[in-house]
């Protein structure tokens, strides 16, 4: 089983941490399930860039992005060479090490 690393974040995690995955599951979907509540405006459909991410590790190892994802990435704060849309990033089956950047473009939080 996977595990994704994630670096410490001021307000969504603190002290970071490390949890445990399944091939398949999108980076979203696993910070939601152990409560690190990354934004997801569009409820993950591809259409915001509220649930950016950028994979500091492990990068090769995810699903590759589609266009629309690509596109979409364009508008996001921060943008890195190792930037996701955490929607669809899938795990394979190697460990990620995963930074939540400190802004999105939203100008307010959507409190999911």
């Amino acid at each position: 089983m996977p595990k994704i690393i994630f670096l410490p974040h001021n307000e969504l995690c603190p002290e970071g941490a490390a949890l445990e995955a399944s091939q398949g599951d999108t980076i979203l979907d696993v910070a939601l399930r152990n409560g690190i509540d990354i934004e997801h405006a569009c409820e993950k459909s591809c259409a915001c860039t509220t649930c950016h991410v950028i994979v500091r590790e492990g990068f090769d190892s995810l699903n590759e992005s589609s266009e629309l994802e690509d596109d979409m990435l364009d508008k996001a704060w921060g943008l890195e060479p190792e930037s996701r849309l955490g929607c669809q990033a899938r795990l394979a089956d190697e460990d990620l090490v995963v930074e939540i950047p400190k802004y999105t473009i939203n100008m307010v939080s959507e409190g999911h």
